[in-house]
């Protein structure tokens, strides 16, 4: 299989979970509201509503990292990406990604497998009155960061192309407003 068919088919793994991410920013500003009215209009509160709103922000940067990496909207070292070539970006890029967030990525897969796999079959629950069951959130740990790391892959795959002249990307950087 061609390589750069296996990085589209990343890509649009990374788009659904930044989708399903775009639509979780949306339901934690719904439940965020709708808690607040409940509990100044009717005195009611729950653990729960605020558990649930951590998850969500929980899966909205877990989920919505591998698209910013591949959006190419992810931090950046400015001292040194901004006075290089396309050439030398791609490369830095190349040496960022072997380097440092694929490493990084395995090794938070696999610490975080083994935490979510307990909390799960122990039937891990919040300590908070109210609180909620705690795996779904925990399940989120592995699975962004192995979204991460495949969409890493994806990205070191397409940088080796295109230092060999097989497509094209666009390292075009913009320094941020001072």
């Amino acid at each position: 299989m061609d390589i750069l068919k296996l990085t589209r088919a990343v890509d649009r793994v990374s788009d659904v979970a930044g989708y399903i991410a775009k639509w979780l920013v949306l339901l934690a500003c719904l439940v965020s509201a709708g808690n607040a009215v409940i509990r100044y209009l009717f005195s009611y509160s729950s653990n729960g509503w605020l558990e649930i709103q951590w998850y969500m922000f929980g899966g909205i940067v877990l989920l919505g990292a591998a698209q910013t990496l591949r959006l190419n909207e992810h931090v950046r070292i400015d001292l040194l990406y901004s006075n290089v070539s396309d050439r030398a970006r791609l490369w830095i890029d190349v040496f960022g990604f072997v380097v440092f967030l694929l490493p990084v990525m395995a090794y938070l897969v696999y610490l975080t497998w083994p935490f979510f796999l307990n909390s799960f079959r122990s039937g891990e629950v919040s300590m908070n009155a109210g609180g909620l069951i705690l795996w779904p959130a925990k399940i989120l740990l592995p699975t962004g960061f192995a979204l991460l790391f495949l969409q890493g892959l994806a990205e070191l795959a397409k940088r080796i192309a295109a230092l060999k002249g097989a497509i094209k990307i666009d390292t075009h950087y913009e320094a941020p407003l001072q």
